[in-house]
């Protein structure tokens, strides 16, 4: 069966390019490599030696670089699996700044070409997104089809949606993509250029696809629209019940699922691959204090998350927006975990979700070599496989909700109210139960939703 699969997936060549030109942000890597850079040189001058600065300046930032780069090609050639290609072989190049005509330049092209002859290799896949004049040019000089970063990840999002709405956004989000493109056609194709050879009664080809796509656009926002107000509906028919909403928020693969399956036992898919979850999933889940939340579990974040996902996926994260909390899940054993924390930070900073209460969540900590972990702070160390700290993450929880604070109240029942000291069970904990004739004394701590709906109950001795 595994080698069914091999033979049916797309042989693709990987296209990685880094210029050099354009600045990169630090993370906590880079602080870290150029403080180590630092005191090597202080170490230096101790010995009576004069360093290098020049080489120091530039060894610095290439290093720096080059772990960056590194951890971006490893994460696309993973987006290519994810996709069903099997990976024929990994190109790189550094330059300056992108080719306008090709993105990598003449030589490169070449070196391209004789690749695809050398591997047969079904296409082309860039780490990088496409102008349509780029996407064009290379499509006319390599002998195979050319998919752009963002074309790449619009596919694995239509391979993994399962719902009619995620299938709905996948579309919307490859229709506005596709749209743009239309004009890289050449301006004969258009009536708008004027001049010879573009007059003429009708519609050209590229006026009738570009109105073909924005009435497709219209009507998929229609039922995207439809689609938010059921959820509308669901969300106000729970609100009358107010159940607090806690969304587990994190970069692709950080093991959300794995980890929402171990609080819910959900049993939704887990996998290695990435944006395995597109569809939302909501589960109620009780907490240690018999406080019951739906815990909602969302659709990764990337780098360089192309924007028309992020305006298509609204719907999805409406759940985002509506949380009181947020778990952000990240995997504790990537060696790029600062700049990934940063990456979703900006995706919800697009969504403008800010000011809300976020618990850090350092996940598949039994990945991390035992004597590493204790330098891993700043968040609650768990696994989701292992089950690890499950307990103090649902601690956690229980301190970081506001909307139905912890109350402590005292209660004298009369024992033929059976139903209400059940409901206290079911909803409170309990503490100091005595029974004195016909009334039972009883501490509940629990949610103040629950205790104020029995204050004639209380005891106000």
């Amino acid at each position: 069966m595994r080698q069914d699969k091999l033979q049916n997936a797309e042989r693709a060549v990987l296209v990685a390019v880094e210029f050099t030109g354009q600045r990169r942000k630090l993370t906590s890597a880079v602080r870290q490599a150029r403080k180590a850079a630092a005191l090597s040189a202080d170490s230096v001058l101790d010995e009576g030696n004069e360093p290098d600065n020049e080489k120091t300046q530039e060894a610095t930032p290439a290093h720096i670089a080059d772990l960056d780069f590194e951890a971006s090609l490893a994460e696309f050639e993973e987006l290519a699996r994810s996709a069903g290609a099997e990976v024929a072989a990994t190109l790189v190049q550094r330059r300056p700044r992108p080719d306008p005509a090709t993105l990598v330049g003449q030589g490169k092209l070449e070196e391209i070409e004789g690749i695809l002859a050398s591997t047969g290799a079904d296409l082309v896949l860039f780490d990088h997104d496409l102008t349509p004049s780029q996407l064009r040019n290379l499509e006319a000089k390599l002998p195979c089809r050319v998919i752009d970063r963002t074309q790449l990840i619009l596919d694995i999002f239509a391979r993994h949606a399962r719902t009619r709405e995620g299938q709905l956004q996948v579309e919307l989000a490859q229709l506005e993509y596709q749209l743009p493109r239309l004009a890289g056609r050449g301006k004969a194709m258009s009536q708008l250029g004027g001049g010879i050879g573009t007059r003429g009664p009708g519609e050209t080809q590229l006026e009738t696809d570009r109105r073909k796509i924005n009435l497709r656009i219209d009507h998929v926002k229609e039922q995207l629209e439809s689609v938010r107000r059921i959820r509308r509906q669901q969300r106000q028919r729970r609100e009358a019940v107010p159940v607090p909403v806690v969304a587990l928020v994190g970069y692709t693969n950080a093991g959300k699922s794995t980890l929402f399956n171990a609080l819910t036992e959900a049993g939704v898919l887990e996998s290695s691959r990435m944006f395995a979850t597109l569809d939302p999933k909501l589960r109620q889940l009780q907490l240690p204090s018999r406080r019951k939340i739906l815990l909602s579990d969302t659709v990764g974040f990337i780098r360089n998350l192309p924007h028309t996902l992020v305006t298509s996926f609204r719907a999805t994260l409406e759940e985002v927006e509506r949380a009181e909390i947020l778990l952000h899940v990240r995997d504790a054993s990537s060696p790029m975990l600062e700049e990934q924390k940063a990456q979703v930070e900006r995706v919800l900073g697009e969504l403008d979700i800010t000011g809300k209460p976020i618990i850090e969540v350092l996940n598949k900590i039994d990945l991390v070599p035992a004597n590493e972990r204790p330098q891993l702070t700043g968040g609650i160390a768990v696994s989701g496989l292992k089950k690890i700290g499950l307990d103090d993450l649902l601690a956690a929880i229980d301190r970081a909700l506001v909307a139905d604070p912890l109350i402590r109240v005292k209660f004298r029942i009369p024992q033929s109210k059976g139903a209400v000291l059940a409901a206290l069970e079911a909803g409170a904990v309990l503490e100091n139960k005595r029974f004195e004739g016909n009334l039972a004394f009883v501490t509940a701590r629990g949610p103040a939703s629950l205790l104020n709906r029995f204050t004639r109950f209380r005891d106000r001795a």
